[in-house]
């Protein structure tokens, strides 16, 4: 089918002048006439009654027309959308937090990008430790993730974002609870609750590399896979953690948060993605997210 022969015919059938219809296309009448010959002869039948005064649609013609209407607005819009596509206006998009992220993060998150990305549906997949977003990456399950490093996928681009303090959640009525700032060796012979190893948390290593060098034995007692069991935990008496500052958005009844003591301990926050990923949607989304945090 040659669109160009569909546009020729909806004007003449809305001009009901070959005229004034070549002047619409800008273009000269004969080639316009002989356009629509071709078509008629094409499909094998007529859609004009000409004569020399005036040109009427026959009952063929005025069916072709609804039908050729509706086949220009659809290109046309395929045109649009297409061009938005490519400009990065609209798309899916599914993010991947680790579990501070999910709290501190998420609810700016999705209200920053709605703003600056209304075309784009984004989705969101929280408390997910860093191998399992890695994994998640490469299959694409989720397009982007908000995590902690380090990442050895060399597959990966990884872009950072911001460094958090760590600070000590234990139980409000814990004596660690009436100290300004909490130092390693104050935990020494306290129980702990931690990012699971066998997941292998980033937390996990992180925590027992302070204690490691604090010269202080952990007292691990409970491993959990999500940070708001984690707290939920210690809100419930079972123990204390070293978490994130963005853990304290979580805010439960029974916790309370102090910093780590002098010197302050951080760790990274960075967004990722699969490197091969080029589409221009979620490159818009990469520079908003950096923006946003």
């Amino acid at each position: 089918m040659d669109l160009r022969h569909l546009r020729y015919f909806v004007a003449v059938a809305e001009e009901l002048h070959f005229g004034r219809a070549a002047e619409r296309l800008n273009m000269a009448q004969p080639p316009l006439s002989q356009a629509i010959r071709q078509l008629e002869g094409d499909l094998g039948v007529e859609l004009l009654h000409r004569t020399t005064r005036r040109v009427e649609l026959t009952d063929a013609g005025r069916g072709y027309l609804v039908r050729a209407r509706k086949i220009l607005g659809e290109v046309a819009e395929a045109a649009h959308e297409a061009r938005r596509v490519a400009a990065g206006a609209v798309g899916h998009l599914a993010i991947g937090c680790v579990g501070s992220a999910t709290y501190s993060l998420l609810p700016a998150l999705s209200r920053g990008l709605s703003l600056e990305l209304p075309g784009v549906d984004f989705s969101f997949r929280g408390e997910m430790l860093v191998p399992d977003q890695t994994a998640a990456l490469r299959t694409g399950a989720i397009d982007l993730a908000l995590l902690r490093p380090p990442i050895a996928d060399l597959s990966l681009t990884v872009l950072p974002l911001r460094r958090d303090r760590l600070v000590v959640a234990v139980p409000a009525d814990h004596p660690l609870a009436a100290l300004r700032d909490v130092r390693i060796t104050d935990m020494s012979g306290v129980d702990l609750i931690v990012h699971s190893a066998d997941r292998r948390s980033v937390m996990y290593d992180v925590v027992l590399g302070l204690f490691r060098d604090a010269g202080v034995e952990p007292r691990i007692r409970h491993e959990v896979g999500e940070t708001s069991t984690l707290i939920t935990l210690v809100a419930g008496g079972l123990g204390a953690a070293v978490v994130p500052e963005p853990v304290t958005a979580l805010a439960l009844d029974g916790v309370a948060f102090r910093p780590l003591a002098r010197p302050a301990v951080h760790v990274d926050l960075a967004l990722a993605h699969r490197t091969d990923r080029a589409e221009r949607h979620l490159a818009r989304a990469v520079s908003a997210i950096r923006r946003i945090v």
